[in-house]
């Protein structure tokens, strides 16, 4: 009986080995998943952005119509080229943004790039800077004017850039529905003050133009406004880029058309003046009209329609406001116009500017943002 019981004893031992192990195994994997550089963690460690940039594969290797990088060098043609021919007589072009120098009173930990650590309002003035720097490159006789509120302690000298106040609600929870209300009290004022003979393109400050921009209107003559779209269901246009052609038709036409999409925005989005509101606002007022057909977005190309009484050309945002791959990149092939380093990837702007003032080449600096945009930083 005793030795009945021991291999009864034992055969239950025996019966819980594989399960021992597989729990050994399945701790072991969590463990190695959870230390893999790609791999989602908890707490802190799911929350911490990168210092440092992360080079990566360069999206479209092995295409005819991408920019091919060995490291980061270009090896083909690209938008330096481009620019080099690109200077001929035209309209001149001023480029507007929009643009708050917050006071924060919550102490946050300096952020280095470089031989240099910035504050919190430091960074976003050294993003202000290189949108300028990017311009002064690219467009050197493009003046820029930045629209901010008139009690807000913006001090900035800069050749051929202007300051212009504007009242408004410019908090950070209203900041995107005020920003739309400053583009119509500045086409306003140009209207009054009959300054029709510069073209407007309103940029977000994030942005680095390394193209012409005043190809788009010596390119398509018959537009009063243009916007960048891009193959996104919920949202298929960007709101950070918007052409506007200096004429008082052009002006006139694209001021009533921004105050239909404010219109919208007040009545239908309210709850998002803060981000989105502005994006969800234009589609509706584009998407209302009867004869508008929603899936041009998807080819990808240029194309030019009536809304309401404007003529609006629609732009690709894989030219003209292409933001480093982060998921579903708008990046398709080059040249390139206009890098939009959105959410987070201001580092990677202030990595670029750095990495261009030391090579002057443009083509290299978008093989660094190529390759290093696929992750989330911390500036």
């Amino acid at each position: 009986m005793l030795r009945k019981r021991i291999c009864i004893g034992g055969n239950r031992v025996l019966l819980l080995v594989p399960v021992v192990i597989l729990i050994f195994h399945a701790f072991s994997a969590k463990e190695l998943l959870r230390r893999q550089p790609g791999s989602r963690s908890s707490g802190a460690e799911k929350r911490k952005k990168i210092d440092h940039l992360l080079l990566g594969p360069a999206a479209g290797e092995g295409r005819s119509d991408r920019l091919h990088c060995r490291g980061t060098k270009a090896m083909n043609t690209t938008a330096a080229e481009k620019l080099k021919n690109s200077f001929h007589t035209a309209d001149p072009v001023a480029l507007v943004t929009v643009f708050i120098a917050y006071n924060d009173s919550k102490p946050t930990d300096p952020v280095t790039v470089g031989n240099v650590s910035y504050s919190k309002s430091e960074r976003s003035m050294a993003i202000l800077n290189i949108f300028i720097n990017f311009i002064k490159i690219s467009m050197p006789r493009s003046s820029v004017i930045i629209l901010t509120d008139p009690i807000s302690e913006l001090k900035l000298q800069r050749d051929m850039v202007m300051i212009q106040p504007i009242k408004g609600e410019y908090s950070r929870d209203k900041l995107m529905l005020q920003r739309i209300r400053s583009y119509i009290a500045f086409l306003e004022m140009r209207l009054q003050k009959q300054e029709i003979r510069t073209h407007y393109v309103f940029t977000d400050s994030d942005m680095a133009v390394v193209g012409d921009l005043s190809t788009i209107f010596a390119e398509y003559p018959n537009f009063d406004l243009a916007v960048t779209f891009r193959n996104n269901k919920e949202q298929p246009l960007n709101s950070g880029f918007i052409a506007v052609r200096g004429t008082i038709e052009g002006i006139q036409r694209a001021k009533a058309f921004l105050e239909q999409v404010l219109k919208i925005y007040s009545s239908k989005f309210g709850r998002a003046s803060r981000m989105l509101g502005d994006q969800l606002a234009l589609a509706w007022t584009i998407r209302s009209d009867p004869n508008f057909d929603a899936r041009r977005f998807s080819a990808g190309d240029a194309f030019v329609d009536r809304i309401g009484g404007a003529t609006v050309l629609f732009l690709p945002c894989s030219t003209y406001n292409w933001t480093p791959p982060e998921g579903a990149g708008q990046f398709h092939g080059m040249p390139l116009d206009v890098v939009h380093f959105k959410g987070s990837r201001k580092r990677l702007m202030v990595e670029s500017w750095n990495f261009f003032s030391s090579s002057s080449n443009l083509s290299d600096t978008l093989c660094l943002v190529l390759r290093s945009g696929r992750t989330k930083y911390d500036f």
